[in-house]
């Protein structure tokens, strides 16, 4: 049991550590948001009243910051997996924590500027 709580103590941890847990979480939750696409699809292929009601759905606030934070993940999972890849190859081994938090900070850039598009209307 103490090595299973022991996974979940951010004490000490490296730059390699966060980038596998964040690289982890974010895959889960856009595995979980892939099965909730399929289900919205599913529904709006049930006709117009269907669609209306979606749209009513998707301009509640929860939502959109929900949206937000999909922006965030997909960008940050997609950046960190390009520095994995860099790494592969032996590029920027020195630079892990500089590329991770680009990665971070590309990813917030991206949200950002989702978020202010998308309430600028």
């Amino acid at each position: 049991m103490r090595s299973v709580l022991h996974w979940f103590d951010v004490r000490g941890r490296q730059t390699g550590s966060w980038a596998f847990l964040l690289n982890r979480l974010t895959a889960l939750a856009l595995t979980f948001y892939l099965g909730l696409h399929l289900i919205v699809l599913n529904r709006l292929s049930q006709g117009a009243r269907a669609y209306d009601d979606f749209v009513s759905f998707a301009q509640l606030p929860i939502i959109k910051l929900g949206e937000i934070i999909l922006i965030a993940a997909v960008i940050l999972h997609g950046s960190n997996g390009v520095r994995l890849i860099l790494l592969a190859f032996g590029i920027g081994l020195r630079r892990q924590k500089i590329l991770f938090l680009i990665s971070i900070l590309f990813a917030l850039l991206a949200a950002g500027l989702f978020a202010a598009r998308m309430f600028g209307n």
